[in-house]
């Protein structure tokens, strides 16, 4: 038996050329898939300016299981057109990893859902499989020219291309191939990432356009030869075909929210390891057709937001007008030494404790120079006391917050939220500062990152890492920004060191060129780009009822 809000969701689901036809779009703008989504043609509205006020959702460090960033990003994108403006929201599309893994969906919640959520989570328009495909293409073309030893002459030792699945799967982390026999290529060990860990994923959402995707694609590095000169992708002939491969996939994917908003779900790397955002494409199409924009940045604001202001607003030319930072009663417990297990319980001190983590990322919000708003997501067991504990403090440092209830009241439960974001977006015209300037060594561009992001003292790097960025300089990719890999747990590059640290030293253990997506990966702590699933995986609640319909999703 169907619940209220499933029967809600089925009966309020808009014809998608309705949807798009609010948008000024007409019927050659937009390839539908079904009745439900369409991919909108990359010539749509592309002379119109990007008039549009763009509005980035960001959080405290969250729990594991989430603060609700997309639910409040969802909900406020509602609560915006209940007022009366033109909004539009723009998100990452789920990976499987998550869906089958630990977090489930990632579609929203509750009345603050995009919909159809089952096609979004699972297969959606192909997106996810088209950049898998065209990852592997490139590292099948690698073992090509490895096995006939043609093109560059690439040293099987130092492959860096390994190849891509889009399910968690901790065995494929570390594999060897081309055993068997010479007619099998080349023996050596690789192995297997998630595929919104692939540099394909980074360069399709850091891409402006087709021709822009497949000069980022020719760059990509996969290795070095036996002189220890960089080989890419272009090299090997594969910018070609992987750009035909993604083609369909570059064209950005409408669908709608359970109160018929516009919203454009397209790309979706990982924060810890990548970007964290939805693509530039998408984006740039949305403030051209819409008033207000909506979009995320994933987990804390140390990691998806920062990387959004210092790498996606380079490459994408525009820049939000105003932040929103997500922050619940359970996160600011944890961050205040409660167990995970007593979230759910009320603990006063404990929350207060863990006010210091929401300052630390509101004080970097401010140090970007946009103007921030916290929004306070209610849940259920959340005690009234310890929701006016956090106003309270809000009000102190008069920092503007507001609590909002969009899973269970949809765009009703975050009004507030939605005139304080309005009015700070329309006053805001100055665009944002960077926490560095791109001409700085790659060493002082990731210590700004981690004195004012994390709060860090100083920045160690291993013997390891030193000769990485050495070489990434002489090579010619020092000016490229930074993106750092760490912890989404902590502030710091210990997932175990909760609240707001300070006085401690970030370790770079390594550095990684990316240089197709534009920029230097430097790797801290002991990140996994290929998860693994956890005992009890939400994937085993998923099913499918007589009638077709998914079931356990959540």
């Amino acid at each position: 038996m169907e619940s209220d809000l499933e029967v809600a969701r089925r009966a309020r689901l808009r014809p998608i050329l309705d949807v798009a036809a609010e948008l000024g779009l007409g019927p050659a703008d937009v390839r539908p898939h079904g009745h439900d989504k369409a991919k909108i043609e990359l010539s749509a509205a592309a002379d119109a300016p990007l008039d549009g006020r763009l509005i980035l959702v960001s959080a405290m460090s969250p729990t594991p299981a989430g603060e609700g960033k997309t639910t409040v990003t969802v909900g406020l994108g509602q609560a915006l057109g209940k007022l009366g403006a033109k909004a539009l929201v723009a998100i990452r599309e789920p990976s499987l990893g998550p869906v089958l893994g630990l977090k489930g969906g990632a579609a929203g919640g509750g009345h603050a859902q995009v919909v159809p959520m089952e096609s979004i989570n699972l297969h959606f328009t192909g997106d996810l499989h088209a950049i898998t495909c065209a990852h592997n293409v490139l590292a099948a073309l690698v073992d090509n020219a490895l096995h006939f030893r043609e093109g560059p002459a690439l040293d099987p030792r130092r492959v860096t291309w390994k190849r891509v699945l889009d399910v968690n799967d901790r065995a494929l982390r570390q594999v060897t191939v081309g055993l068997g026999g010479t007619a099998q290529g080349v023996p050596r060990e690789t192995g297997f990432d998630i595929t919104a860990a692939s540099e394909v994923m980074a360069v399709f959402c850091l891409a402006r356009d087709r021709a822009d995707l497949r000069a980022r694609l020719a760059r990509i590095v996969v290795g070095e030869t036996y002189d220890r000169e960089p080989v890419t992708a272009g090299d090997l002939g594969a910018d070609g075909p992987m750009a035909a491969l993604l083609d369909e996939a570059l064209a950005p994917n409408l669908v709608q929210t359970l109160e018929g908003t516009p919203a454009l779900v397209h790309g979706g790397p990982f924060a810890n390891i990548a970007h964290g955002t939805n693509s530039i494409i998408a984006t740039r199409m949305g403030l051209r057709l819409a008033d207000y924009v909506v979009t995320e940045a994933g987990f804390g604001f140390d990691l998806g937001a920062e990387k959004y202001f210092d790498i996606v607003c380079r490459a994408g030319g525009f820049a939000p007008a105003a932040v929103v930072i997500v922050a619940t009663v359970r996160a600011l417990k944890l961050h205040g030494g409660a167990r995970l297990a007593d979230l759910k319980t009320p603990d006063l001190a404990a929350l207060r404790r863990g006010l210091c983590n929401l300052d630390a990322h509101l004080a970097t919000a401010r140090a970007f120079g946009v103007p921030a708003v916290v929004a306070i997501n209610k849940f259920a067991t959340d005690d009234p006391a310890e929701l006016a504990a956090v106003r309270g403090h809000c009000a102190a440092m008069d920092q503007p917050a507001e609590e909002v209830d969009v899973f269970a009241r949809g765009g009703e439960g975050g009004l507030a939220l939605a005139r304080q974001v309005k009015a700070l977006a329309d006053g805001h015209t100055t665009g944002y500062t960077p926490l560095y300037e791109l001409a700085l060594p790659p060493e002082e561009k990731i210590r700004a990152i981690a004195r004012q992001a994390y709060g860090a003292a100083d920045v160690h790097f291993t013997p390891e890492a030193s000769r990485k960025l050495a070489r990434a300089v002489a090579q010619g990719f020092g000016g490229l920004p930074i993106c750092m890999a760490k912890t989404e747990k902590s502030l710091s590059d210990d997932p175990k060191v909760l609240g707001r640290p300070t006085d401690f030293t970030l370790t770079v253990r390594d550095v990684v060129i990316s240089a197709g997506a534009g920029f230097l990966v430097a790797l801290t702590g002991d990140l996994l780009r290929m998860p693994g699933l956890p005992r009890h995986p939400a994937g085993l609640s998923l099913g499918v009822d007589a009638d077709g319909r998914i079931t356990g999703l959540a």
